[in-house]
């Protein structure tokens, strides 16, 4: 690429993922002229099937939709500020309990929609494999950043340039579940557990060797709130759960090349690296029973694999937490194992991708910019934030604090008291190892002591309140 190409352009965004998709629009809603570069069709990553723009390739969730959870709040905050990816997420929803989710290909196709018929953006479709010469320009490519363009930035960063995987979930058509053997219910729902309770280990079990990524509490208790049915529960006894647990964890697994050091995210591993961490690890994690009754025989099994929804009307749905690395045929033997998958037809089986992404709190300075590369920013799973919603957010945020500068004024950012400045927080700490971050109420700046001690609920919802309070305010004077 070279400034010739295009002159007329003022923003260059390559990658039409969330982030780049969110960047370009917020962009081109403030007047200037984007041009969004996307390798789709002429080349895909491993875990990609369609052409369309802001493809989700892990799952169809974007997570809980309370105000006292983290991830509720900053989509909310997104909502407000007239985010392209929430609107779009909004119309094309799909239940899943007190989550949002939605249907992935009309997610894609508003997406799409949106962004080829705005004035102002073009879209050109082709592989860059060096980070362009224009400036300024926005790298949005995402965790399947291309082995070129990884390499490029990697020779503009150094040593400080990480890599690591993630799994995505397999996926199984409605009509291929044996409906009498699983159930339909969300965890927490009418003669479930106490809300908010931790899961307790199954009669007679043994506590993990080593318990699973924790939840958000409030989180858990949105689908009790919801009253819905969004979740299909597949129902294990002792005998079946352990069978399951030791054929996972003895299964084929995809291996690494040579040159590629695997390291996962903690809050999306693997399912059999889970099972390997001892045999109660998934009974506390996805499989955990708690909050849900077996209609058939009135009691809590002793574990169960959830499926949820993919698409409005039901016809897929995804093995919620149940990403893998197994090869294509493991995952036939072993998913068949699950009650009410034993003729399972997959739609998509699991796989690993490859995460690329920076040591932000090193490299970037406060409009997301590269601090050796003056003009070249960062938005998106690239600078190191993790998952849908934050994706956009730093898509958001980034182009915010860019079209700040293009304008000559003062870099105005989100205020550390809301969710989208938390974005920015967690760019900005630094650590001993970076690591990849959801939102989390630990980005967002703790109330002031005048609050009085709350407990948690409480806490997290005054800090809500005053993050949206200080956004409209932020946003007003804009």
């Amino acid at each position: 690429m070279n400034g010739a190409e295009s002159p007329r352009d003022d923003v260059v965004v390559v990658g039409g993922g969330l982030a780049g998709c969110e960047a370009a629009y917020q962009l081109a809603q403030r007047g200037l002229r984007v041009r969004l570069v996307e390798m789709k069709p002429n080349k895909r990553t491993p875990a990609q099937t369609s052409d369309r723009l802001a493809e989700l390739v892990c799952s169809n969730s974007l997570r809980g939709a309370a105000l006292s959870n983290a991830v509720g709040l900053l989509k909310e905050e997104l909502r407000r500020v007239g985010s392209l990816a929430l609107r779009c997420a909004d119309e094309t929803s799909v239940p899943a309990g007190g989550a949002l989710a939605v249907d992935r290909e009309r997610f894609a196709e508003a997406m799409t929609r949106a962004i080829e018929a705005h004035p102002r953006i073009s879209v050109e479709r082709r592989e860059v494999t060096e980070i362009p010469a224009e400036r300024p320009v926005i790298l949005a490519t995402g965790p399947l950043t291309s082995d070129a363009l990884a390499a490029s930035l990697a020779a503009a960063v150094g040593a400080e340039h990480l890599a690591y995987y993630d799994a995505i979930a397999p996926i199984v058509s409605a009509d291929s579940i044996d409906w009498s053997r699983v159930w339909k219910q969300s965890r927490y729902g009418k003669g479930g557990a106490v809300r908010g309770e931790r899961a307790a280990p199954p009669e007679g079990a043994a506590r993990p060797e080593q318990p699973a990524p924790p939840e958000d509490a409030a989180e858990r208790r949105d689908d009790a709130e919801a009253g819905d049915e969004a979740y299909v529960n597949c129902p294990f006894d002792e005998a079946q759960y352990k069978a399951f647990v030791r054929a996972l964890v003895e299964s084929e697994k995809v291996e690494a090349r040579d040159f590629e050091e695997v390291r996962y995210f903690e809050g999306c591993l693997p399912c059999e690296v889970m099972a390997a961490r001892g045999e109660q690890t998934l009974a506390f994690g996805p499989m955990k029973p708690v909050g849900l009754t077996d209609p058939r025989t009135g009691r809590r099994p002793y574990a169960v694999l959830q499926l949820r929804p993919e698409d409005e009307a039901a016809t897929a749905y995804n093995l919620v937490g149940f990403q893998t690395r197994m090869k294509y045929a493991e995952q036939l033997r072993v998913f068949r194992m699950v009650p009410g998958l034993e003729e399972a037809e997959f739609l998509r089986m699991g796989s690993v991708h490859r995460n690329t992404f920076v040591d932000a709190p090193a490299l970037l300075g406060p409009a997301m910019e590269l601090r050796a590369l003056p003009g070249v920013h960062l938005a998106g799973q690239i600078s190191g934030v993790e998952g849908y919603v934050e994706s956009a957010a730093a898509g958001f945020v980034c182009a915010i604090l860019l079209a700040q500068r293009l304008r000559n004024e003062p870099l105005r950012p989100p205020p550390p008291t809301t969710a989208l400045g938390g974005i920015l927080t967690h760019l900005g700490r630094k650590q001993p190892s970076y690591q990849p971050s959801n939102i989390t109420w630990a980005h967002i700046a703790p109330l002031e002591p005048a609050h009085g001690k709350l407990r948690k609920r409480a806490r997290y919802e005054a800090m809500a309140e005053r993050a949206l309070r200080d956004l409209d305010a932020w946003w007003a004077a804009g």
